[in-house]
This record gives structure tokens, sequence and C-alpha cells, in this order.
């Protein structure tokens, strides 16, 4: 028998029950739905990550201060301070491929400006800071090397800053007040988002690094260096140059953890992003549970279909039907039912990506590959669940089947 032909009898087959072949495909249907939707959730948060990472700039190169306090017990990263402005010098004169050094200084303060309060991060940096996170300006100016050689009292606010104590005006040119301390503000931030860890980048006053250890936070030491390098492709070589100049700057011996934290943006993309691959995956199999148990369906209505049908397989086999033609027609129609639910399936999952990000503000992206995964998938399940129905409907005694009631 013709393919076709078996085809054309597998659908008219398919079609005498039309409610139960609908309810049939339903579990493909939600199966290849949620996988899509699934997928598009965990692929959206991945994105979302992987943007956060590339706000920090290009090709980045983190530097944090890490040591043994008293007692033996480690501070970790911007704990105890190791870290100096000589050091970032140093890296910047030293170390091949370095193109931009920033020393970073960090403290929380209260700010005052317009009669407004506000609690905000100070961040003491150096004139190359905009440069190496790729930070646009709204307006004015960043300020110069010699305002941080002469630590004078300018700042650059983030959006979130004059949303706060700016709301109706112009804040270019004005004063904000630290720690009563008048600051010219010279700069507006464009808005950058939220951080990797999820705080609002943009809730930030920014101020040369050296006003900020000689009027603010008071200390010698800084925070972490940030440090651009050329390309990525120096991006392991420069870490690796970096780490043994500091070592040797802090005199730290062979055998001897280090007192400095080196992490390269590529590290950092990998960490962050690790959590939400895994919650992909599982979203994922979550989802191809359910294509199994929809193929489950399959089998238990092709087999009752087996049933039902034993006397018009006799007459098949009867008039010249070989085995392989009644077992080609039953692995047709299951294939046809899970391949229609893939379809549908695919349907429902877009439509549930899209709802959810409307609904939850929460982005998704559906990759053509998981689709395509999902159909062939959902076709794979209609072979596996659909082949033993099949062959049991292929393996009846002719006399048999006609003389079944």
């Amino acid at each position: 028998m013709r393919f076709a032909a078996t085809i054309r009898i597998a659908l008219r087959a398919l079609r005498r029950n039309k409610l139960r072949s609908a309810l049939t495909t339903l579990g493909i249907i939600i199966g290849v739905g949620a996988v899509i939707a699934m997928v598009g959730i965990g692929n959206g948060a991945k994105s979302q990550v992987e943007a956060q990472i590339a706000s920090l700039g290009q090709n980045v190169v983190l530097i944090f201060s890490g040591s043994w306090a008293p007692g033996g017990v480690r501070s970790g990263w911007g704990g105890a301070g190791t870290l100096t402005v000589e050091d970032a010098e140093a890296i910047a004169r030293e170390v091949r491929g370095v193109t931009r050094v920033s020393p970073e200084v960090r403290s929380r303060e209260q700010v005052l400006a317009s009669g407004l309060n506000w609690g905000t991060q100070i961040l003491g940096e150096g004139h190359d800071y905009l440069d190496i996170r790729d930070w646009p300006l709204v307006d004015g100016a960043m300020f110069t090397d010699a305002d941080v050689r002469g630590a004078s009292k300018v700042c650059l606010i983030g959006q979130t800053i004059v949303t706060q104590l700016f709301p109706n005006e112009d804040p270019l040119g004005q004063t904000l007040r630290v720690r009563n301390i008048p600051f010219t503000i010279v700069a507006v931030l464009s808005r950058k988002g939220l951080s990797v860890m999820g705080t609002d980048q943009d809730d930030v006053v920014i101020v040369p690094y050296t006003t900020s250890m000689k009027r603010l936070a008071r200390r010698t030491n800084v925070n972490s260096i940030m440090v651009q390098t050329e390309s990525s492709a120096v991006s392991a070589r420069v870490q690796t140059e970096i780490a043994e100049l500091l070592r040797q700057r802090h005199r730290i011996g062979s055998g001897r953890e280090d007192d400095f934290t080196i992490r390269g943006q590529e590290e950092i993309s990998q960490a962050a992003t690790a959590a939400t691959r895994t919650m992909t995956f599982l979203l994922a199999a979550v989802a191809f549970v359910s294509l199994v148990v929809g193929g489950i369906g399959i089998m238990n209505i092709m087999l009752v279909s087996v049933t039902e049908r034993t006397r018009e397989i006799g007459i098949r086999m009867a008039v010249g039907a070989h085995a392989r033609d009644i077992l080609l027609q039953f692995l047709s129609e299951a294939i046809t039912l899970s391949s229609l639910g893939g379809i549908a399936g695919i349907a429902l999952g877009f439509g549930a990506a899209k709802a959810i990000s409307a609904a939850a503000g929460w982005p998704t992206v559906v990759s053509p590959g998981w689709v395509v995964l999902a159909f062939l998938f959902s076709a794979a399940v209609g072979v596996f669940f659909g082949f033993y129905p099949a062959r049991k409907a292929s393996r009846l005694d002719p006399i048999d089947a006609l003389r079944y009631e």
C-alpha cells in the first residue's frame, strides 16, 4: 500500500473520533507549550544577566582587596584594605595590554540638595572611569585628571539622584552636600539599570577618588581597582601579570595566599549565568516530563483504537493488506496526533511566553533551536509510544480478527 494512501486512512480514522483525538493531543500540546514557555523564561533571565554583565563595560578586569584579618579569619572581597593607589599606578605603568585604570573607593552617605536628602552610594573613581564602564553622560562633562590630583569637590550624579533630589529642575551646576561638604555637580549620568547583584546602578554619586579618600572616607587604601584591557584576547594574560605584580608589591611569599582577588568579565559572566542556565534546564526537564505523560496518553488511546477496530483490521488483511501496512497505518495515526499536538503546542508556548512577559515584566527569549527540539521530541514521542499498539495491530491473526465482535 502506498504511503499517501496510508496517511489518508489514518487521518480518516482520526476524524471519526474528533473529540477523542483532540483530548489525546492535549497532553502533547501542553508539554510542548510548557517547554517553549519555560525555556523562554529561562533564556530571558540569562539574557538579562548578560546585559547586566555588559553594563560593566568592555574587557574589564576587577581587582578586589581581601586579606587575613587578626585571628586567622579571612575578610573577603573589599574587607581589610590591601590595595593602594600606588598599586593602580603600577598596574597602568607595568602591565602590558592595560589601557585604562581607575582606583575605586566606596562608601555610603546621606546627601542633601534643594531641601531634600537621600541615602546613596558614593564612588570615588579616576577620570577614566566612565570610559572603562562605557557610561555616557546626559549632560555636562567628566571631571579631569587635574580634579583628581587636586581632590576637587566636584561630582557626577545618577538618574535616581536626579529623580529624588532634583525632580523638577536641572541639577547641572547645582550644589550637593555630602557630610556638609559642598560638591558642585558637573555632569549627569545616563540611565544604567540594575547591576549583576540586583542593585540600582543609577543610585550613585561619583567623585574623584582622592576627594573621597581625603574628605569623605578618610582612608589611605582603596576598595578595588577597575582595569580595562585592550582586547578580550589578552585578558587572561593581563590577569596573570597583575597577580604577579601585586604579589611582588605586597611581598607575598611562595605558598602564601593572595591578599587580593582578581576577576575577569568573562569569569563573572559565567558565574552569574550558571544559576539561570541550571534553572532553564530544570524547567525544560519538568516540561519534557509532561510530554512523556502525553505520549502515554497516546499509547493508551491507540491500544483502545486497536481493540475497537479489530474487525476492520481483519477485513483489510483479508483483501490483501500486509502486516507492515497495518503497522504503518497505526504508527501514522500516532505520529499525526503527536505532530499536530506539537504544532499547536508551539503556538501555545509562544503565546504563553508573550503573556508572561507582558504581565510580569519578565523578558522571555524563545530560541528557534528549542522550538525545533520540542517539535522533534513530540514526534519522537508519537513514534515511541505508538509503535507497540501499531505492532500489536499488525500481528493480529486475520481469521481471529474477522470473528471478533
